[in-house]
């Protein structure tokens, strides 16, 4: 079972980018796909996450507005669409997969997880 993240990269203020985390080994129907992101120095924090249907989405309050989540069920993929980057963005971003659907911020409630893909926005 492998997620792989990709789409980091460096973007001034107000910019956006796409990440993409593509499932692979296994389907993850009826997982809960969320993503994280972790900045030197901090904890782990929760950013968003998807449930298996995309009718249910939650945002960290920091995010709403700016970031989107979706996933396409056919590729197996989940995307986070992020518009208005600010310097506090900056961070690594993993995708993380959690088969009890609970939508639960905690990192620990995740099963499995993609390697990170930086992103870095620049004032």
């Amino acid at each position: 079972v492998q997620l792989q993240a990709s789409g980091g990269g460096l973007v001034q203020a107000g910019g956006g980018l796409r990440l993409s985390c593509a499932a692979s080994g296994r389907t993850f129907s009826g997982y809960v796909m969320g993503w994280f992101r972790q900045a030197p120095g901090k904890e782990r924090e929760f950013v968003t996450a998807i449930g298996w249907s995309s009718v249910t989405t939650s945002y960290a309050d920091s995010v709403k507005g700016r970031f989107t989540i979706s996933r396409d069920k056919a590729k197996n993929t989940v995307y986070l669409q992020m518009n208005s980057l600010r310097p506090e963005d900056t961070a690594v971003y993993y995708c993380a997969a959690d088969r009890g659907g609970s939508f639960s911020f905690r990192p620990n409630e995740y099963d499995y997880w993609g390697q990170g893909t930086q992103v870095t926005v620049s004032s």
